[in-house]
């Protein structure tokens, strides 16, 4: 079956509570991992951007949200020991140096790579030497961009899989273009996957057709929730309907050689009145 990443991302409003639940839920859907987003503020913001305004339950700035958004070290303990009493595993994906080392330290089966960050070589040249299976967005990005990622983690002889990904939120049915997985395979015989924004579940199905072997898509507890990326998450009944949408396309693929069943023989007996 596909390997399905439920991303929390920021969705947990720096609630440890709320991050409980939503891996709670992740684990009863049937999701194979969660995934966090981990920045060091000081290291991807300029302070021009973070002082500038934005309402938010945090305060008034741009700094007030962004630092409000953060879960701190003890968070992160908490939610590890979480995760492995749940025997589901958990990375993130790292948006600076800062942050790919702070992972380092729970040792997690995992990295992602999030769209923005397939342009910094630097950044993702560190990530490859971990030798991790990595996940790698790429929204946002030209082929060109694509080539260079791709070369990187092969010269370090680390396993990823290239998530075909749009950076619209929520990202309407109509700039999905999920035809391009079928050509990641083919261009870089490499495993394909799917990281989806759409509000639905029907388009993350179709990717698994088309021979994506890995869905992410954000979760959340109540898309009316304050977050930018809650209109674009799955929330409990969305992601269920997922995991079972997924497994029966799945079961339904069957067997690429012609087959006439036993059932079906026992129906020809009845219906070909004529041998």
């Amino acid at each position: 079956m596909a390997f399905i990443i439920a991303e929390l991302g920021i969705n947990h409003n720096s609630s440890v509570k709320i991050a409980k639940d939503l891996i709670k839920m992740a684990k009863g859907c049937g999701a194979n991992a969660v995934k966090f987003q981990k920045r060091s503020i000081g290291a991807v913001y300029t302070n021009k951007f973070l002082d500038s305004p934005r309402e938010s339950p945090w305060g008034k700035t741009q700094r007030d949200q962004k630092y409000g958004l953060e879960l701190s070290r003890d968070d992160y303990d908490e939610i590890n020991e979480f995760c492995d009493k749940l025997q589901i595993p958990w990375f993130a994906s790292a948006w600076d140096f800062e942050s790919l080392n702070f992972l380092d330290q729970y040792q997690l089966r995992y990295n992602k790579i999030a769209s923005p960050m397939l342009t910094h070589l630097g950044f993702i040249t560190e990530v490859a030497k971990r030798k991790k299976l990595t996940f790698i967005s790429t929204g946002m990005s030209a082929k060109s961009h694509i080539n260079e990622a791709v070369e990187i983690f092969k010269s370090a002889e680390c396993p990823f899989v290239l998530m075909h990904c749009v950076s619209v939120y929520p990202c309407p049915d109509h700039l999905l273009n999920l035809r391009t997985i079928s050509y990641l395979k083919m261009a870089y015989k490499c495993q394909v996957g799917y990281s989806g924004h759409e509000p639905g579940v029907v388009p993350s199905v179709i990717a698994v057709t088309l021979g994506a072997t890995v869905i992410e898509r954000h979760i959340t507890l109540d898309r009316t929730m304050y977050g930018s990326d809650q209109a674009a998450s799955l929330g409990p009944k969305g992601l269920q309907r997922l995991v079972e949408y997924i497994q029966q396309a799945e079961l339904a693929f069957g067997e690429k050689d012609f087959t006439v069943w036993p059932e079906e023989e026992e129906n020809a007996k009845k219906l070909r009145w004529f041998e």
